[in-house]
């Protein structure tokens, strides 16, 4: 934990465990260390990178406008796969929110991430750690090791990521109305039983 946490504050990138897939990140308030990730990634520029915090109350650190909806559905999904898209902090990067200003963010059920955040007090960028095109990585063993050489840290202990599917990413369109923008881990059923009214983009 203490090497990731000074990787971090150094503005460099890390490979770590999320509840879905390993994830590439760094520290979601430094603009240069979002920008390498992306880079490196060789994700599109206008593709927003997604957030995980470690608590309810760092979404605060991630957005302004925190409705009641809002916290409605994040506490009847988190910590866990559900990304929420909100209306970004305007002191956060330009790479972490689309043209409308919104970026997208979870307080991850893996227990390592949800505490690394916790301790950097900081938002982590979370885009899976995999270049773009290549398939997401659930296991240690399928890492690429051209990307694992691009980053300062990795953290490789379990618990692994479960795999499969990645989070469900949503956005709210009324007090008790969700569109889904892809569907992940979290399945529309799911939505649906906990009484929200579901479209699918």
């Amino acid at each position: 934990m203490h090497n990731l946490l000074k990787t971090l504050e150094a503005g460099e990138l890390i490979i770590y465990p999320t509840e879905t897939l390993y994830g590439l990140g760094c520290d979601a308030t430094k603009e240069k260390a979002c920008a390498l990730v992306a880079d490196i990634k060789g994700r599109a520029g206008s593709k927003p990178l997604p957030l995980i915090i470690g608590s309810m109350e760092m979404l605060n650190l991630v957005s302004n406008e925190i409705s009641s909806s809002l916290l409605n559905l994040a506490k009847n999904f988190w910590p866990g796969p559900l990304s929420i898209l909100v209306k970004a902090a305007p002191e956060l990067p330009s790479l972490l929110s689309d043209e409308d200003g919104y970026t997208s963010v979870r307080w991850s059920g893996h227990p390592f991430a949800a505490e690394l955040s916790r301790r950097l007090k900081k938002p982590l960028v979370s885009t899976s750690a995999n270049f773009s095109g290549k398939p997401p990585v659930a296991l240690p063993e399928d890492l690429d090791p051209e990307l694992i050489d691009k980053v300062g840290a990795i953290y490789l202990d379990p618990p692994w990521p479960k795999g499969d599917k990645p989070s469900t990413v949503v956005r709210l369109i009324g007090s008790s109305q969700v569109e889904v923008l892809r569907q992940g881990a979290v399945t529309v059923t799911k939505l649906c039983e906990k009484g929200f009214t579901v479209s699918v983009k």
